[in-house]
């Protein structure tokens, strides 16, 4: 078991979610229940993830919902995407969001490729 608290993949997973909750506070008020709180479940469902894989009681089930976050950062880049082109977010808050979401990337299909080889 993992202690989430202690992964530096869930530190910044909670950092990408609370800057996601600051900068979609600007979208238009229409985009309450729309893309706004579709960003906001994606990027919270990141480190959610991972503080509840590293729960469960085996690396198997730690791996299974490192998955499911990797997931929801790919359904978190392509909303990004989408708010960007329909004029959301300035192509700074996007580049930005972007790299933050590609790094976090990274180090969790890193993470997941070590928990498959250790796993077997």
């Amino acid at each position: 078991m993992h202690r989430h608290k202690d992964l530096e993949i869930w530190k910044r997973g909670i950092e990408l979610a609370a800057l996601i909750y600051r900068i979609t506070d600007s979208f238009p008020e229409k985009e309450r229940f729309g893309l706004s709180l579709q960003i906001r479940r994606s990027s919270v469902s990141v480190p959610s993830n991972i503080a509840e894989g590293s729960g469960r009681s085996s690396e198997r089930w730690f791996l299974h919902f490192l998955n499911i976050s990797y997931a929801s950062l790919n359904e978190l880049e392509t909303q990004l995407i989408i708010a960007n082109r329909v004029g959301y977010l300035s192509e700074t808050e996007f580049e930005m969001l972007s790299s933050e979401v590609s790094q976090l990337q990274k180090m969790i299909f890193k993470l997941i490729q070590n928990k498959r080889r250790e796993i077997g």
